[in-house]
């Protein structure tokens, strides 16, 4: 029972991360990602939100009518989004403008209505939490990477800090969802290319 507890939280991950094997949230990934600094914001809104919401739907699946779940499930979401915005409006209110329309839009985001839909609706409460826990860690994980490439080679510094030289030619490339694209795609590449090699050893 531990042993698939933790395959819950750790598999979204690695084997079955969201994003790189899953192709969910790509949308995010591509927009938000030229600061790290706002990527692990917007990381954390969406792992406290996936975690939130899989764990009510989870609590309240046995008494949700199939046939307005859907509804319900957004409401759930929508108001764990909302408070997850004002938080940030009243406490980080540079992030929360850079970020913009994009905190508002986890509530489309196919990785949080993906878990309800495969993993809360059918699970109890704990597991149910700690699959959005581990999703919401897959998600960050590719955010942070593909914002660690974007923030050093586009302008040289690493969470605002200068850590190439000041002589250094910024990649304007990295600036623009097209940088993105490409990091982003070159890091979907190598992770599945590891997993063949692990597979065929």
């Amino acid at each position: 029972m531990a042993s698939k507890i933790a395959r819950v939280l750790t598999d979204p991950v690695s084997e079955n991360n969201p994003v790189m094997i899953q192709i969910l949230g790509v949308c995010s990934s591509l927009a938000v990602t030229a600061q790290v600094k706002t990527a692990l914001v917007m990381a954390a809104g969406l792992t406290i939100v996936t975690a939130g919401s899989n764990w009510v739907i989870s609590v309240m699946r046995n008494t949700i009518p199939s046939r307005i779940r859907m509804i319900v499930e957004m409401v759930v979401v929508s108001v764990l989004v909302i408070l997850a915005d004002q938080f940030l409006r009243a406490y980080m209110y540079d992030v929360s403008r850079q970020l913009s329309v994009f905190v508002g839009l986890i509530i489309t985001n196919c990785i949080v209505m993906g878990r309800l839909e495969a993993f809360a609706l059918s699970n109890p409460p704990w597991p149910s939490f700690l699959d959005g826990i581990g999703n919401g860690l897959g998600y960050s994980a590719v955010l942070v990477v593909v914002a660690t490439v974007r923030e050093i080679l586009g302008s040289g510094t690493w969470l605002g800090y200068r850590i190439l030289p000041h002589g250094y030619v910024s990649n304007g490339l990295m600036l623009i969802p097209a940088g993105a694209f490409l990091v982003l795609g070159f890091l979907i590449w190598t992770h599945r290319s590891l997993i063949r090699h692990f597979e065929t050893d």
